[in-house]
């Protein structure tokens, strides 16, 4: 992944008096004025729609509440064919469908995922195949349908967006097998005019991410444009906890005293409940969030929370992507995420108005043990070479599930491990093995999965990094993104207890004392190629692709001579 990719990444800026491809940096703004009200395009949303316009892949990292969707919806105003926008979420696309809809001038858009009754799919299929159609939003589910993508290969597509694109990457928070068919997909449709630009967006973007996002979707020549994560008007802080009890008890008095409306986050679905409970008794309009609730209700809470009828919603993970909230002034988190990538996306949902706002992660080390269980598991031996077996002479994913009596999901998601360890091929929902041997192609996949578990370890770890740090956090947080910083913030609880002041200080800022800085590409004689993501005054962390996130002691890297810089 470290190799043979090149990245142009570009700080994003003004797109105006940008010419491409007949459409100028002027058009774009006319479009945005006229047809959908933005007076003026934000930084960076110009050059990435100029971008797209004149052929170019493009994959933009833009952090949570920037507006990535007016990307497409711009280009797709713009372009004179169809806009696919592949989609993780029905209500996210349901709402983008709205949103156009009450647009003057718009051009029309559809869905098409398993909500829709087969009289609205053929509606919009007509509308696919006639011309008429200027954007369709599908789940990634609905492109492992060979039907589908025949028949999108036979339109006119101009543009393919991926949205939500760090779902593509295994470093990623938020892992989708079906999105690593994406790329191929891609690679099908277009007809005689060939493959359309591929738009990749995403909030969440560490460098692996990126890298990996690119490999996967196959754009290696793409332009990857950034805008800058610092949010200075979030206040960043995180308090240590021993006893559970305690933890509780600071958590909901936090949830008391902060500015409302807000956003707390908890593991479990119990959880939800309990801590809901606790902030009504408080006087609070309190409810809980999970993907255990009817779909239904969960739109209901999504509405509430909208039109302000909820002072806080306490949630899993699964109150996240398309929360359009403005005035959203505190996210807490009473649990320890999986990822840095997570729980930034998550605190982002916080002061997008520009006022401040706070986010807060209460922290007890024992939390670090539920996160690990909830981690990747393992499949058995066993099942996997009885699966292969199964596979053998047989292609539907169905057909297999039905031989060995288990659910399609879990065909999908061993199909995928052995799809990942480059011993089978997807074909849609069809499966193809490249190694017939059930020992040799388990032996591959369980080597994949180990390969997933050092991911989830890896991962755990920089966040276990973020809570214990005495650095200025958001110095940490902005490195982990790839950004540059000046020096410590002043803005979050390291800071004001001067322990960031102090680290900085005895921080070598001299990079001739720097043997291995930010970004360097090393050589591990064990891990191989890695980059170095941070560096302080006794130790570095390095990002391997084949162990994840590695810190290692200066002391002991210089003593025995452990890395060796590539770039130098």
């Amino acid at each position: 992944m470290l190799t043979g990719m090149t990245i142009i990444e570009t700080e994003i800026e003004d797109g105006r008096g940008l010419v491409v491809g007949g459409s100028s940096g002027r058009d774009i703004e006319r479009v945005a004025r006229e047809v959908f009200g933005w007076d003026p395009v934000r930084p960076g949303i110009a050059r990435a729609v100029a971008d797209v316009l004149a052929g170019d892949d493009v994959l933009g990292v833009m952090p949570t509440g920037y507006g990535k969707s007016a990307v497409y919806q711009l280009a797709g105003a713009l372009l004179p064919g169809l806009t696919i926008v592949v989609s993780p979420l029905i209500a996210l696309q349901a709402d983008q469908v709205a949103g156009l809809a009450d647009r003057r001038g718009a051009r029309p858009a559809a869905i098409l995922n398993s909500t829709v009754s087969a009289a609205k799919a053929a509606r919009t299929w007509e509308q696919v195949e006639d011309g008429t159609l200027g954007y369709l939003f599908l789940a990634p589910e609905q492109l492992a349908n060979d039907e589908v993508v025949e028949r999108l290969a036979a339109a006119d597509v101009d543009l393919f967006v991926v949205d939500e694109a760090h779902c593509v990457s295994s470093w990623g928070h938020d892992f989708r097998p079906d999105y690593l068919r994406l790329g191929e997909v891609v690679g099908r449709i277009g007809g005689e005019a060939g493959r359309p630009p591929v738009l990749a967006l995403t909030a969440t973007g560490s460098r692996p991410v990126r890298e990996e996002v690119l490999q996967r979707l196959g754009m290696p020549d793409a332009h990857v444009l950034t805008h800058g994560f610092d949010r200075p008007n979030i206040h960043l802080a995180v308090q240590r906890h021993e006893q559970e009890s305690d933890k509780v008890a600071a958590v909901l008095d936090d949830v008391e005293s902060l500015a409302k409306p807000g956003l707390l986050y908890v593991a479990t679905k119990k959880a939800t409940e309990v801590f809901a409970e606790e902030l009504r008794l408080r006087g609070m309009r309190a409810e809980a969030y999970h993907g255990g609730l009817p779909a239904k209700r969960r739109r209901e809470m999504h509405a509430a929370f909208h039109d302000g009828e909820v002072d806080v919603v306490v949630a899993t993970s699964a109150f996240g992507m398309g929360i359009d909230k403005s005035d959203v002034r505190f996210v807490v988190h009473a649990a320890i995420t999986e990822s840095l990538d997570e729980y930034y996306q998550e605190l982002g949902r916080a002061g997008r108005d520009g006022d401040p706002a706070a986010a807060k992660l209460h922290y007890r080390e024992e939390d670090l043990g539920l996160r690990k269980f909830f981690g990747t598991t393992k499949p058995k031996r066993k099942a996997l070479e009885r699966f292969v077996a199964a596979a053998n002479g047989r292609g539907s994913l169905k057909e297999i599930a039905g031989v060995l009596e288990i659910s399609v999901r879990r065909a999908t998601v061993l199909a995928d491990l052995l799809v990942d360890a480059g011993v089978a091929e997807m074909d849609g929902r069809e499966l193809r093995l490249t190694e017939s041997n059930a020992s040799v192609a388990a032996d591959a996949a369980l080597e994949a999965a180990e390969s997933r578990q050092r991911i989830d370890a890896s991962r755990l770890a920089m966040m276990r990094q973020y809570a214990e740090t005495r650095g200025c956090r958001r110095q940490f947080l902005l490195a982990y993104f790839g950004d540059e910083t000046s020096g410590p913030c002043g803005s979050c609880d390291t800071c004001e207890e001067g322990s960031a002041q102090r680290v900085a200080e005895s921080r070598s800022t001299d990079d001739e004392d720097v043997p291995f800085p930010v970004d360097a590409t090393v050589e591990h004689s064990a891990w191989g190629e890695g980059r170095v993501m941070s560096v302080e005054d006794d130790r570095i962390t390095v990002f391997f692709e084949s162990q994840g996130y590695r810190t290692l002691a200066l002391a002991a890297v210089e003593q025995h001579d452990l890395l060796v810089r590539t770039d130098a």
